[in-house]
């Protein structure tokens, strides 16, 4: 039974994905050299691949950028008071509302930055907030 087993499990996670697995590392390595990862730590691999998965919210708040609003402003600190109340998982899907990835990339924590800007519309209480996933600026109405 035990030789049955180690073949089973053999077949399934090795013997029957081998061509697939294969085809797979083909293309990656077309397009990704494996020479050119070696520099990594694997660590530091999943970081570039994945994303960072943690964030120093503080330091995220720090790094914005204001398009017709200042820091002080009662918008603003009113944003920042909700925004730092949220759990953990509710502040990254608000990352992924703005940038269309619940994860930082990899090679930016320290710098990654977004803007918020007043959309400027007549009727502010009439607007929600909406963002630009490509430019990462959320459109805060007042």
């Amino acid at each position: 039974r035990k030789e049955f087993v180690d073949l089973y499990v053999n077949y399934v996670f090795n013997e029957s994905i081998r061509k697939p697995f294969e085809d797979f590392m083909k293309g990656f390595l077309r397009g990704c050299p494996a020479r050119k990862w070696k520099m990594f730590l694997p660590v530091e691999l999943q970081i570039i691949l994945q994303g960072h998965t943690r964030c120093d919210w503080n330091l995220l708040q720090k790094n914005v950028k204001y398009n017709q609003y200042k820091r002080l402003d009662q918008t603003i600190r009113n944003f920042w008071t909700v925004f730092h109340k949220l759990p953990e998982e509710k502040k990254k899907m608000f990352i992924a509302f703005l940038t269309g990835s619940d994860r930082i990339p990899g090679y930016v924590l320290e710098h990654f930055t977004f803007t918020i800007a007043d959309p400027k519309v007549e009727n502010p209480d009439e607007f929600c907030p909406y963002a630009s996933t490509c430019l990462r600026i959320l459109f805060l109405p007042r």
